[in-house]
């Protein structure tokens, strides 16, 4: 069923971008598009996106980047907490999400968290110790264009973005920031800790990461896909995963011909992976076999591990801030021996990462972690 607020919320969204681009239009032909992290409109937040603690909320639409760092209008949710803003601002989270899906009805900002006890308890318990949260929809999910899921520097791009279009925006706000991230969330928690300092520059100040549900070194177990893989019963939301993936790499390399690697169910099915989101989808995935959908392996793509170690691959230096990473021993929607072999690595190179493991699953473990990362957090920020 199809969120109630989407036709609004496109018409919103639609004219939030005409008038931006109208208002370049009109300053004349050598004006410079809007700035990365410039915020565009305000719109209210649909009532699915609401959060309970959160004294007031707001729908942003800003100026971000999408793959090839072409320029994009990206939208986030902005929840405020209760009471007045201490001296110098709320302190901001950087909500970075989990799979939601990849059509615009998924966005976090229109149709709400994708697990929805679990989110909302968690961002809650966020907002109840005075942060500020910011949630990028990460391009293209709720506003024009394509989600390139799990490209990992445009995600960055959009999560910083977020950050300095909301600080541009509201002033009660500080330029102290951390993100925190879960799943493919994870993945851009980490790239955003990453380039962080690079991304925003010296109008903010960040702080740290906290990452959980790590999806580490994918790009050795996509390497093995392709019509020879088992017929064996998986989760759904597993099938999903790698169709999301295929989308993200058709949209991000156009000239690898992804949609040639695949059978013609493949080809339904990634047609279908580019407006659904991640529940029904999964659903309507149940008995799909991933080796049914190629009828070539990813392998034979020119320089395959590059292109995913490009799109994916967790970067194992080069984080100027702490980063703790909480990962569930029961996770099964990520490998979580990579995502312990990460934490490891990354460790032994002399990066400031701090891991928590939890007897907790991939959902699970996004709550357990609390109590190990909100002191985190405040360390980070002083307290």
């Amino acid at each position: 069923m199809r969120n109630p607020w989407t036709a609004p919320v496109r018409a919103l969204t639609a004219s939030a971008c005409a008038l931006a681009c109208a208002a370049t239009l009109a300053a004349g032909p050598a004006a410079a598009q809007p700035a990365a992290g410039t915020p565009l409109a305000v719109e209210p937040l649909p009532a699915a996106a609401a959060m309970p603690g959160a004294a007031s909320t707001a729908r942003l639409l800003y100026r971000s980047t999408t793959v090839g760092e072409a320029p994009a209008t990206a939208s986030a949710a902005v929840y405020f907490p209760a009471g007045p803003a201490p001296a110098g601002g709320w302190p901001v989270i950087a909500w970075a999400h989990g799979t939601v899906g990849l059509g615009d009805d998924c966005a976090y900002s229109v149709g709400g968290p994708s697990a929805v006890e679990r989110d909302r308890s968690y961002l809650g318990a966020w907002l109840a110790q005075g942060y500020a949260v910011v949630a990028a929809d990460y391009a293209g999910l709720g506003v024009p264009g394509d989600h390139p899921y799990l490209n990992g520097r445009v995600a960055a791009h959009n999560v910083v973005d977020a950050v300095r279009a909301a600080h541009t925006r509201y002033p009660e706000l500080a330029d102290r920031w951390a993100v925190v991230g879960q799943s493919q969330g994870g993945g851009a928690a980490v790239f955003t800790a990453r380039y962080a300092t690079e991304f925003g520059g010296p109008e903010l100040d960040y702080r740290g990461a906290v990452a959980t549900g790590l999806p580490a070194y994918l790009e050795e177990v996509f390497l093995a896909l392709g019509p020879d893989v088992p017929p064996i019963p998986l989760g759904t939301h597993l099938t999903a995963y790698v169709l999301y993936v295929l989308d993200g790499l058709r949209q991000t390399h156009p000239e690898l011909d992804i949609p040639g690697l695949l059978t013609d169910e493949g080809r339904n099915l990634l047609a279908r992976a580019g407006t659904s989101c991640i529940e029904p989808f999964s659903d309507e995935l149940r008995g799909v076999a991933i080796g049914d959908l190629f009828a070539k392996p990813l392998a034979s793509l020119p320089d395959a591990f590059g292109v995913l170690a490009r799109q994916f691959g967790l970067p194992e230096s080069g984080y100027d801030r702490p980063l703790f990473v909480g990962q569930g021993l029961y996770d099964t929607d990520v490998v979580t021996p990579q995502a312990l072999r990460w934490a490891a690595v990354t460790a032994a190179k002399g990066e400031p990462i701090r891991l928590h493991t939890y007897f907790e699953d991939h959902s699970g473990t996004v709550n357990a972690s609390l109590p190990d990362s909100t002191p985190f957090v405040r360390e980070l920020f002083g307290g």
